[in-house]
């Protein structure tokens, strides 16, 4: 399995990772009465579990371009250095992200989610400098 397919799986885990985080930490915050119910209440995470819902929100946004940009590198047969390097760039931007964004830290937060953005456009750039090489 390619590098960048590794790093797509852990993109995955990470998407579990972040569901589970939000939820648990909601859970918590609300009991089990309210989320095994109807939730016609439609309460909202404060605090902490806030932050896990929002940061899964955001992973959520990027996720989906970074399995199709990994999947058409794969499909081209254009793997290289930018998109092994993007790759694992993107997935250790996104842990990064979701760490400090759970624990509070502004502006290295975002040091997180701009790595994460310059992962998945190195992955996108990797098809293109490939195909307008053949």
């Amino acid at each position: 399995m390619s590098i960048e397919l590794w790093c797509l799986f852990a993109a995955m885990v990470l998407a579990l990772t972040h569901l589970s985080a939000a939820s648990f930490t909601f859970n918590a915050q609300v009991g089990n009465r309210y989320t095994v119910g109807p939730r016609d209440e439609d309460l909202r995470p404060v605090g902490v579990a806030a932050r896990l819902e929002r940061a899964q929100r955001n992973f959520m946004e990027t996720f989906p371009v970074f399995a199709a940009a990994v999947l058409i590198v794969e499909h081209l047969g254009a793997t290289g250095a930018l998109s092994q390097w993007g790759a694992a760039i993107y997935v250790a931007g996104r842990l990064l992200f979701l760490l400090l964004y759970a624990m509070g830290v502004p502006w290295l937060r975002t040091l997180g989610w701009n790595a994460a953005t310059l992962g998945l456009v190195l992955v996108m750039a990797q098809s293109l400098v490939t195909t307008s090489h053949r």
